[in-house]
């Protein structure tokens, strides 16, 4: 596990196809140390706080190794940060991360809180209608970090694993109850057996339960 970037930016307005959008999604990395509250790195915000950012989605992470992939299939070099991601990280992809691990990077102690779920931001961005589709389809969302420590952390931080969650739902499985296994109940019932889940990963799947079990 290495930390390939971190990266902050705040809220900014922009034309797309005529219209004005204010969104947080443009970061760029930095070489300093950064102080990490509970809501957020230093340097950092969101546009829309209804659907990012809190205590559950205080980082977002994105795998370096997902790049090759999406720059492959649109034929061009993306930018870092592209996906909006606080951290860009090496060697912990969505299927090797369970959601309630914990990890210490430098003073700093995260918990793996939910997979990200990509807005029409990031089509935007990206200027790629498709691009929400095409995350959700592949699976390489993401994911997000909660802060359970706070501290400063630093682009060279060594990330460790510190605890692993004994549910062993992988970001990877959670993602594909979420958006393909729809109505498979012992499935969603394994996902919601997460203590560390997310609030809103949690009202979303015990709604899609009720309605599965009426």
């Amino acid at each position: 596990m290495q930390i390939t970037s971190i990266n902050v930016g705040l809220p900014q307005h922009i034309t797309y196809q005529g219209k004005e959008l204010t969104t947080g999604i443009y970061k760029t990395p930095v070489s300093s140390s950064l102080f990490v509250s509970k809501v957020q790195i230093d340097g950092d915000g969101q546009a829309d706080l209804t659907v990012h950012g809190g205590v559950d989605k205080a980082i977002c992470v994105y795998p370096e190794e997902h790049y090759a992939y999406w720059e492959n299939l649109r034929g061009h070099t993306l930018d870092a940060a592209t996906f909006g991601e606080n951290l860009t990280i090496r060697g912990l992809q969505e299927h090797e991360v369970c959601i309630g691990d914990q990890f210490a990077i430098g003073e700093v102690i995260v918990q793996v809180s939910q997979p990200r779920q990509p807005c029409h931001k990031l089509a935007k961005r990206m200027d790629w209608p498709e691009a929400t589709l095409y995350v959700q389809e592949t699976g390489y969302t993401g994911y997000y970090f909660r802060v359970l420590k706070e501290g400063y952390l630093a682009p060279d931080s060594e990330m460790k694993l510190i605890a692993s969650d004994e549910a062993g739902v992988t970001v990877a499985f959670a993602n594909q109850i979420k958006y393909h296994d729809k109505f498979n109940i012992d499935a969603i019932k394994r996902v919601l057996s997460v203590d560390s889940l997310s609030a809103s990963w949690k009202q979303s799947f015990r709604k899609r339960l009720a309605e599965l079990e009426a």
